[in-house]
């Protein structure tokens, strides 16, 4: 059952303790308002102001889960503050480990001071779950995605037109890559896990995938640098570096160029399109 003047009391005392620069928003002046805005709070979960606004007057229809987990991810809260507003809420709290989709805070905080870098967090199987704007102006909405299609390794496989953003040159070394990182996740998590049936599902899809997966290959690895080819600005040449969030097995992906070159230069160029496209 929904206890909803413990959960108004909540989500006010979270939202009363973030700072606009706690989830990479601006400041701005004449600040009066102790913590963030409703209006903030309602942009950082994707729903509306007065959605959000009756919960905290312990009004309006019960939340579903979906929107008591995004709330839990707007508002940057912990796994225990996560679980307890799954409680308050009457729901039974999700799963923790591997299959979480929940990212950490800390995690969130680095991804929310990149607003200038292209940036993803992922999990395990190539989920994306949360982009920098120039992350989406480099590699598109990732976030789209659904079923198994949500895992670029599954892409790569069965969708001809993920291919055209990589260089053709790095084709061979992807697949590989991907295969050799699904083993890795398979052996790991086991015959029953989801990363079993992903890989049932690409050797019943995909002739490449099976020529590549009975290569039985593991630790396949990328060089820092990935090529892209992208359909605005052309070929980039970007550095990739990660950051592991060993707990849930989600990864920041960052990718930068070195200054004074000519990735670098349209690097800028696509933080301008890519603010346009938004504006």
């Amino acid at each position: 059952m929904i206890d909803r003047a413990g959960l108004a009391e909540f989500l006010r005392r979270r939202r009363e303790s973030l700072q606009p620069q706690d989830v990479g928003l601006p400041r701005g002046q004449r600040r009066r308002t102790a913590g963030l805005r409703r209006e903030e709070v309602a942009v950082l979960c994707h729903i509306s102001t007065d959605y959000y606004s009756r919960l905290e007057r312990e009004r309006g229809p019960h939340p579903s889960e979906q929107m008591i987990a995004s709330l839990a991810q707007g508002l940057h809260l912990s796994l225990d503050e996560r679980d307890h507003l799954f409680r308050l809420a009457g729901h039974q709290p999700p799963t923790r480990g591997t299959a979480s989709e929940h990212i950490s805070p800390g995690l969130l905080r680095i991804l929310d001071r990149l607003t200038d870098t292209p940036a993803e967090v992922v999990t395990e199987l190539g989920e994306t779950l949360r982009q920098t704007p120039l992350g989406v102006a480099l590699t598109g909405d990732a976030g789209r995605w659904t079923g198994p299609a949500r895992s670029i390794g599954y892409r790569w496989f069965t969708d001809p037109d993920v291919r055209t953003l990589y260089h053709p040159d790095d084709h061979e070394l992807h697949s590989r890559v991907f295969a050799s990182g699904l083993r890795r996740v398979v052996t790991l998590r086991g015959p029953r896990s989801y990363a079993a049936h992903l890989q049932s599902l690409l050797m019943d899809s995909s002739e490449e995938f099976r020529a590549v997966w009975n290569d039985h290959e593991i630790g396949v690895g990328y060089s820092h640098v990935k090529r892209f080819v992208h359909p605005e600005v052309g070929d980039l040449e970007l550095t990739c570096q990660s950051l592991l969030d060993p707990d849930q097995s989600h990864a920041l992906l960052v990718y930068t160029a070195a200054p004074g070159t000519e990735s670098y230069e349209k690097l800028e160029l696509l933080s301008v399109i890519g603010a346009q496209a938004l504006s």
